[in-house]
């Protein structure tokens, strides 16, 4: 038995074209990128579109190259503007029935006759299954479906055909041919199953009303040319064949209902509809044109399956007049009284989406060719999309830390499971030696006592007060020397007084001698410290060394009363003469849990808790991850055109993907709720037992005490670091204190020096002025004798001498010895600046500026008169003048007084007696002290105030930077030939 034969719709044909140049050309303009990155995705798209112009019709290998080609064109559409504007291509597709060529440029064109060629395939499939079979039977169902809905969206998304086979009337016509066949494949199936008489006669006159639809079409299209005459036969024949066969079943339904004069009426109209359809597939051409897809058995398939149907129609309907006429004997109504046969639609258009139906649409289509280039558009969209994503972890992430924050607080409030490992154990583990205390045992290990230190410390203290003691004495006995002579000579004697020289170096053995003051008090304290913790120090050291820290902490337990528990191994401490059982031993109460069931109850509930956040944390882990790797462009591409419209419902739809990781999130915390307050009940039951109350309290006390010794100890490796630190302070104290003393001991010798120098010379040069003054007064009165005796002689007759003949008198001559002795050079008391350190404190004060050898001279030279009158005007011109050069002579007069506060009242000669140098010359030799560490102690003692350089207590030595002095010039002894000087 031949199967009913059925339409399938021609293809189309195409030219080739060049995909590879435009697209290259436009990527170079419009994106600015090199097209050679993109040769291989554009030879693929090329590649694409002659495969798809070899496509096979009757298989779904030719339908898969079809939609791949087109899915491509669709993802291309998305990023490259193919029109006549811009990419420029020109597509000529071949009219399916007419074959008349047409060339648009617009990319719509070529997707539409893409459309048209996939319908086209599918119907070609379906037509040329075996639909005796049932796969056969259910691929035809299927493909006549899906062949509707691409005609379906061609009229629904191409308006504007530019060719017949694509225009609307031409593709409805094909519609209702696809839908009448589909609907047919399903009648055949349902009648090989044996369906009830009533569903087949519906689904029979719903087969014959597509027919006449499809029929009318086809008429149209017939006379305008377009299709082949022998499908408005085959649609004629087909539809009076339907419209008989639904007659025919429900005249049998109506005969199982007992209607049998109805029954014999829808017969008769079945039996005429089906004669009209014998007559006119007696009429069908015995050969058939290509184009129709035909074959040449349709004549003759049509023929026998009409005419079986009559036969069977004739049959049934001779019977059934046999049984009325004999036993029913019911009126058979006229055809037009008939109720129409009722319609079920069991064929519709198959939307596109459900083209590949069950399978990988994906794969189907391929990667995204150009899946590198990313329009600017979807970048954007795609960066809103990423916030979303990081709005939703974040605040996942927020209620996951809130959540383990809970549970937290909630556990160190009871106290969990620090606890329970007590009631387990007692306090055998409290015993073991806490691991900060063994690090501060081993910290001393090795260190020396303190005491070889503060003896070092008193040592150099000693060496610094002796210095400044002899410097003190160098400078008193100096001053005492000057005044003697002072007193002695009168106002012979010129020197400049000594305390006024001496400020600035008796200001600074003030200074130092006050900052070695306060440094003893904070040796003091140091000492004390030491002395404090000395014993403490001496076991924590031993402890250490013999690695017995564990020894000592123990002790330390035992002495504050807290050994209670057993040693590390579990056994009774040997530092306890009666091990003590633990919590669990006393378990003998009757008719409740016991302690260690109850405690076994808790641990599962922690051991829940601690299961909770782990599955939590790998909720949220999985969530971030699937998060990272989420990505939409592909979507955001597909839906380019009306994403503007619809973005927050797109993005609302793709973030429902991560529902199941927040809705397993919320319900770990949930869960997490109710299990803490289960816990919390569970353990306030447990504490409520009297005999956790007893070992509570045993607990607390024992851990008071523990506190006790590990704050003891410390307290004492603070005071030890303490004490190293100050140490070191005050070492590097007294080694820079010791540095200033010398250089400050230097420059008292060098002044001393200088000083008894002057005097040498002002105490020879007194005496010899001494002399000279008696032997002149002689000669004097020898003189005014002569003269007198002369005035008087009797002679008087006798002439005079000549002024320029008369010998020099003894006068003149020492006159002009004096003027000798004046020219010798006179030493010159040096001096110095009184002036206070410019700057005190932490940083470095400032130094004084050296002065050169060069600037000190032995001549200098001064009048008579000046020598006899020291404090003359004259006397002030001479030293204050000459003070430009380097030549300048040393003059200690030149440098008056300064106070390091505030300069003593003193009348106005003496003011003038000593003016202001420009340069101030020192002595040769003399070297500049650095200051002290730090600034001399106020009256009030300041020591301790936290804002002042050296704070007291251990450390209190402020750090600065050793300074060391520069070395000094070898001199000679200015002592020599000065014995008689006393």
């Amino acid at each position: 038995m031949l199967q009913a034969p059925m339409i399938s719709c021609p293809l189309k044909q195409t030219n080739d074209i060049d995909w590879v140049s435009p697209l290259k050309n436009y990527i170079r303009q419009t994106y600015g990128d090199d097209p050679e990155r993109y040769v291989e995705e554009c030879n693929t798209l090329n590649r694409l579109r002659q495969d798809m112009r070899g496509a096979g019709k009757d298989s779904t290998a030719g339908r898969d190259l079809l939609y791949r080609y087109y899915g491509q064109l669709e993802l291309l559409d998305l990023r490259f503007p193919v029109d006549e504007n811009h990419i420029k291509i020109s597509f000529t597709w071949f009219d399916a029935f007419t074959h008349k060529p047409t060339a648009q440029y617009s990319l719509a064109y070529e997707k539409a006759s893409i459309i048209f060629n996939i319908s086209a395939v599918l119907s070609c499939y379906a037509a040329y299954q075996n639909r005796f079979e049932d796969t056969g039977q259910k691929a035809s169902y299927h493909s006549f479906q899906a062949a509707a809905g691409m005609f379906t969206y061609i009229n629904e998304n191409f308006l504007h055909a530019p060719s017949t086979d694509l225009s609307r009337e031409t593709v409805k016509a094909l519609i209702a041919i696809m839908l009448a066949q589909g609907q047919e494949v399903f009648l055949e199936k349902q009648i090989a199953d044996g369906r009830k008489l009533g569903l087949l006669a519906k689904l029979s006159s719903q087969a014959a009303s597509l027919y006449a639809q499809a029929t009318e079409g086809v008429q149209e299209n017939v006379n305008r040319g377009v299709f082949e005459r022998v499908w408005l036969h085959l649609s004629q024949v087909k539809t009076n064949y339907f419209s008989s066969l639904a007659q025919h079943y429900q005249a049998l339904a109506d005969a199982d209902a007992g209607s049998y004069g109805t029954a014999i009426a829808r017969l008769q109209v079945a039996e005429a509809e089906g004669k009209d359809a014998v007559r006119i597939a007696n009429a069908f051409p015995s050969t058939m044109s290509a184009a129709s897809n035909l074959s040449s058995e349709t004549g003759s398939s049509l023929i026998e399956m009409s005419k079986r149907h009559v036969t069977n129609v004739q049959e049934k309907l001779s019977s059934f007049n046999k049984d009325n006429d004999f036993i029913y004997h019911q009126s058979v109504p006229v055809e037009a009284s008939l109720n129409p046969v009722p319609k079920l639609q069991a064929a519709k258009p198959m939307p596109v989406s459900d083209l590949y139906q069950g399978q990988d649409i994906q794969r189907i289509i391929g990667p995204d060719i150009f899946q590198k280039i990313i329009p600017m558009s979807v970048t954007e969209s795609a960066s809103l999309y990423d916030e979303e994503k990081a709005k939703l972890v974040r605040a996942e992430a927020e209620n996951v830390e809130t959540a383990d924050g809970e549970m937290v607080a909630s556990l160190d409030y009871l106290k969990l499971p620090g606890s329970l490992n007590i009631m387990k154990g007692g306090m055998d583990q409290e015993t073991i030696v806490d691991e900060e205390f063994r690090g501060w045992c081993e910290e001393l290990a090795g260190h020396e006592p303190f005491q070889r230190a503060f003896d070092q410390l008193q040592a150099d203290k000693g060496s610094i007060l002796s210095t400044l003691d002899r410097c003190s004495k160098q400078l008193d006995m100096e001053e005492s020397v000057c005044e003697k002579m002072r007193s002695k000579h009168g106002g012979d004697w010129t020197q400049q007084p000594s305390s006024r020289l001496t400020s600035t170096l008796r200001s600074d053995i003030r200074s130092y001698r006050g900052a070695v003051d306060e440094a003893s008090s904070s040796d003091a304290q140091l000492l004390h410290t030491s002395q404090q913790h000395e014993s403490d120090f001496d076991e924590m050291r031993s402890a250490g060394e013999t690695d017995e820290a564990d020894v000592l902490y123990q002790r330390a337990m035992l002495h504050a009363g807290a050994n209670r528990g057993k040693g590390r191994n579990g056994v009774a401490s040997p530092l306890s003469p009666n091990g003590e059982g633990n919590l669990l031993d006393d378990d003998f109460s009757e008719g409740s849990l016991t302690v260690m069931d109850q405690i076994t109850k808790v641990e599962e509930l922690l051991r829940k808790l601690e299961l909770i956040k782990r599955d939590r944390a790998q909720v949220l882990k999985d969530l971030k991850e699937k998060v990272h790797n989420d990505d939409i462009s592909n979507v955001l591409i597909l839906n380019k055109k009306s994403i503007s419209s619809h973005e927050n419902q797109l993005f609302q739809s793709e973030l429902e993907k991560f529902r199941p990781y927040q809705n397993r999130l919320l319900s770990s915390t949930h869960k997490q709720n109710s299990t803490m307050k289960e816990l919390t009940r569970t353990y306030g039951v447990l504490l409520q037992d009297k005999r956790v109350k007893a070992e509570q309290a045993k607990y607390e006390g024992f851990h008071r005490q523990q506190n006790f010794v590990l704050a003891k100890y410390k307290k004492v490796f603070q005071a030890f670091k303490d004490l190293i630190h100050g140490l070191m302070s005050a070492q590097s104290f007294y080694s820079e204190m010791k540095d200033t003393v010398e250089s400050l001991d230097k420059n008292v010798e060098t002044f001393v020096n200088n000083r008894r120098a002057e005097g040498a010379q002002l105490l020879h040069r007194i005496e010899h002025d001494r002399g000279g003054n008696v032997e002149g007064q002689a000669d004097r009165e020898r003189d005014r004798l002569q003269q007198l005796m002369e005035r008087m002689s009797i002679d008087s007759s006798s002439s005079p001498r000549k002024p320029g003949t008369s010998r020099p008198t003894q006068q003149s001559r020492t006159s002009q010895s004096n003027d000798q002795r004046s020219a010798q050079p006179l030493p010159i008391s040096p001096s110095y600046s009184s002036k206070p350190p410019s700057h005190y404190g932490n940083g470095p004060p400032s130094m004084k500026t050296p002065i050169s050898a060069s600037s000190y001279h032995s001549t200098h030279r001064q009048a008579p008169a000046e020598l006899a009158h020291p404090n003359s005007p004259g006397s002030e011109i001479h030293h204050s003048g000459n003070t430009g050069g380097g030549s300048d002579p040393y003059n200690p007069m030149a440098y008056p007084f300064q106070s390091p506060t505030s300069p003593p009242t003193q009348p106005s000669h003496q003011s003038q007696q000593y003016p202001q140098a420009q340069h101030q010359n020192l002595p040769q030799g003399y070297i500049p002290p650095p200051p002290p560490p730090g600034p001399p102690p106020s009256a009030q003692g300041n020591y301790g105030n936290p804002s002042y350089p050296y704070p007291s207590g251990p450390g209190g030595y402020a750090y600065n930077p050793p300074r060391k002095s520069s070395a000094t010039q070898p001199h000679s002894d200015p002592w020599a030939g000065l014995n008689t000087w006393k």
